[in-house]
């Protein structure tokens, strides 16, 4: 019995293929996978093809890979969006980045469907061709224009894993960074295990001393917010001290003196002030008291008569 479904490396690809293969020869780059309908019937895939019997889609490959188990066969993969639909697909073509058609491909019969007809569904159709040389052929894609299935994600992150392409921690990066239980260490590139940080932790309370202060000594002291309180082992607050300061100054009622009350006086050191509103200073006080000590005592007489 003949095969019904097959793909056929057309002869333009070959003849690229070959090129790609001789000393100095260019990769091919495959980028692009078509879709079509065969023109309503399965088409026969022919080398000599340019181009689908009737194209109906194409995008970018989501995805170009050499097989695990083979080493010569390319798979190709192209990934059909829900949204995308409305057609049959009965024939795959697989384009360079050229616009060479490198390869043809009958397929199952299978209706696409638009998410306006009431079910969408995200669609992989696969093309795997046989090369002589995966040299030959490039397998890379635009990452940009790839869909992010289910089996892409898995695959990229089997790979992540796999790899050592994980910074390491510093003090200015988040990264990866190896634990360390030493408590004698000088790293900044390790991160302590809490059995270290216990360590350390029971070594500096080992060795606390400290005693609570008193009026006598500097030490330990608790902090109060109290206005009320005499104890003399507790520090106020900032906020003790304005709550006093605020009710003190609230309460400043202080005025002038004058002759008849009590109140705020100006000093001054002058000795021929006639104010009633200054208090004279020590200074001024002892000015006038040395001016009149020096001056003729008024009991004194001249020729027995007083002055």
């Amino acid at each position: 019995m003949s095969t019904k479904f097959k793909t056929v490396i057309t002869t333009a690809g070959a003849a690229k293929l070959a090129a790609a293969t001789m000393p100095g020869g260019k990769k091919i780059n495959l980028n692009v996978m078509a879709v079509g309908d065969g023109g309503g019937k399965l088409p026969d895939p022919d080398a000599g093809q340019t181009q689908l019997v009737n194209e109906v889609w194409r995008h970018t490959l989501n995805k170009i890979s050499q097989d695990n188990r083979y080493s010569n066969y390319i798979v190709a993969e192209l990934v059909i969006p829900p949204e995308v639909g409305g057609f049959w697909m009965r024939e795959l073509g697989l384009y360079d980045d050229e616009g060479t058609l490198i390869a043809v491909a009958n397929m199952a019969e299978s209706y696409k469907p638009e998410l306006a007809e009431g079910s969408g569904r995200a669609q992989t159709c696969r093309m795997v061709i046989i090369v002589s040389s995966v040299e030959s052929v490039a397998l890379s894609i635009d990452s940009t224009m790839v869909m992010a299935t289910q089996d892409y994600v898995d695959d990229r992150l089997a790979e992540h894993e796999k790899s050592r392409r994980h910074p390491d921690a510093t003090l200015k990066e988040k990264g990866f960074t190896q634990l360390s239980n030493a408590t004698d260490s000088e790293s900044e590139t390790l991160a302590a295990t809490p059995k270290a940080v216990k360590t350390a932790y029971d070594l500096a309370n080992a060795k606390y001393t400290a005693q609570d202060a008193t009026t006598t000594r500097k030490g330990i002291v608790q902090l109060s917010n109290a206005t009320d309180s005499v104890s003399e082992t507790l520090a106020a607050t900032p906020k003790a001290v304005k709550v006093a300061y605020d009710i003190a100054n609230a309460k400043y009622t202080a005025q002038d003196a004058t002759t008849m009350r009590k109140g705020l006086v100006q000093l001054s050191n002058a000795t021929d002030s006639t104010s009633e509103t200054l208090a004279a200073t020590p200074k001024a006080v002892k000015a006038a008291m040395d001016n009149a000590n020096g001056r003729v005592p008024s009991g004194r007489k001249v020729n027995g008569h007083p002055l």
